[in-house]
C-alpha cells in the first residue's frame, strides 16, 4: 500500500475562540491536501484540470471523525490513500497526526465529471493509475469500527 504524505500549518486565523481549529477550517485542509495530491503525486494541476480541461471531482460524501484538536502552530502530518477507486467515483482517506497522535480521520468521496455538463465520466486512465498506487485494504464504515472497538 502506498499513500501520499504531505505536512499541514495550523495558523492563528485558523482557530476559534477556543484555541482549536475550528471545524469547517478542517474541510479546508482537506481541500488543501487534495489540490497537493494531485500536483506532487498525480501530476497534474488541479487549477489546470479545472480550468483548461474542464475535468472536476466534486465532493459527493465525506465523513470526519474528530479525535484530537488541531491547536495554533500545529504541523500535522497528513496521510493520503485511496479507498475506493470506480469507474467514476473515487474515495480517499485522510490520517492527519500529531506524532502518533490520530488528530483527523477523514474519507471523502468525490465523482469525476465533465464540468461542461456536470455529468459524471470515466476518470481518465492517466489518473486511475495513480490512484491505484494509494489503494488501502478496505475499511469499514466508521460506525462499524466504532461498535468493534
Amino acid at each position: 500500500m502506498g499513500e501520499f504524505v504531505t505536512t499541514q500549518k495550523v495558523r492563528f486565523g485558523h482557530v476559534d475562540p477556543a484555541g482549536i481549529a475550528y471545524f469547517p477550517r478542517i474541510f479546508d485542509y482537506i481541500h488543501e491536501a487534495f489540490e497537493e495530491l494531485w500536483d506532487a503525486h498525480v501530476g497534474a494541476r488541479y487549477y489546470e484540470l479545472i480550468g483548461t480541461r474542464r475535468v472536476g471531482f466534486p465532493l459527493v460524501r465525506s465523513e470526519v471523525e474528530f479525535k484530537a484538536p488541531l491547536r495554533f502552530g500545529d504541523e500535522p502530518r497528513v496521510a493520503v490513500t485511496c479507498f475506493h477507486l470506480g469507474r467514476s467515483s473515487l474515495g480517499l482517506r485522510y490520517r492527519y497526526t500529531l506524532g502518533a497522535r490520530l488528530c483527523v480521520d477523514a474519507r471523502m468521496t468525490t465523482a469525476c465529471v465533465d464540468l461542461a455538463t456536470m455529468k459524471s465520466m470515466a476518470m481518465p486512465a492517466e489518473f486511475r493509475s495513480k490512484f491505484e498506487a494509494l489503494i488501502a485494504p478496505p475499511l469499514a464504515p466508521a460506525a462499524e469500527q466504532r461498535r468493534s472497538e
